[in-house]
């Protein structure tokens, strides 16, 4: 586990957009194509901004990226709650995707049949492969979640299926989610997490005892991929 450390959230987006962007080159030269699976939540979109902007817009072959989202809300595309929306607003509609490598969770049919289709999906993708996604870009709430993994579900524990769908009696929704054996099998996960009201959750995820019911983002740890810890000073105050 490698941790980064910015001074604030627009210091380490620019560190994560610069490490990201080194990153996605070194595996393009050894591959053909790169995995990417999307964040939705606030955090992030500041990365999604100067992705979109000169130099990444330009230096970044966009057209050989394959994008996957991590978890979604079951509301339709339209919704402003909706995280592929927010990723097209802040990102794909501003950078040379192929529209065919954009690979959503469904959100207009039942949240189980659009989890048992995403994970057919990712099952033929990842046929034969040693790892899943070449990089996943995780959150993690003040709570301690990470993807819609959240304290005190079931979904934290699933050890057979890549992608569930269930309703989220605390919002009051059904979310649609991978799980950790999925991403697990990944070549690389970063979690990206700004903000004093992290510190304390994250001091115990990083440094307590391991609790997934409380703490649920201790259950990513990619067998043999790398984990990557993008994290502000407010935030790593704690630890």
């Amino acid at each position: 586990m490698e941790i980064h450390i910015g001074k604030n959230s627009k210091d380490l987006s620019s560190k994560l957009a610069e490490w990201f962007s080194e990153y996605i080159q070194e595996v393009l030269g050894k591959q053909d194509r790169f995995t990417f699976v999307l964040s939705g939540g606030s955090t992030p979109k500041q990365l999604y901004a100067l992705l979109a902007e000169a130099p990444y817009s330009e230096s970044i072959p966009w057209n050989r990226i394959h994008f996957f989202w991590g978890d979604e809300r079951a509301v339709p595309f339209e919704d402003s709650r909706n995280n592929a929306r927010m990723c097209y607003d802040e990102l794909l509609d501003k950078v040379p995707v192929v529209a065919e490598n954009i690979h959503v969770m469904r959100t207009d049919i039942a949240p189980e049949l659009a989890a048992a289709e995403y994970e057919q999906v990712l099952k033929t993708y990842f046929n034969g492969s040693e790892t899943t996604f070449d990089f996943v870009l995780l959150g993690m709430g003040d709570d301690g979640h990470t993807l819609s993994l959240f304290p005190g579900t079931q979904v934290i524990h699933e050890q057979n299926d890549w992608v569930k769908a269930f309703f989220l009696a605390a919002q009051d929704m059904y979310r649609i989610t991978l799980t950790a054996p999925l991403v697990n099998e990944a070549a690389c996960v970063a979690f990206l997490a700004t903000g004093a009201g992290k510190a304390e959750t994250l001091k115990h995820v990083l440094k307590g005892e391991q609790n997934l019911d409380l703490y649920p983002s201790q259950i990513i740890k990619p067998a043999k991929g790398q984990l990557h810890w993008f994290i502000d000073e407010a935030a790593a105050a704690l630890i």
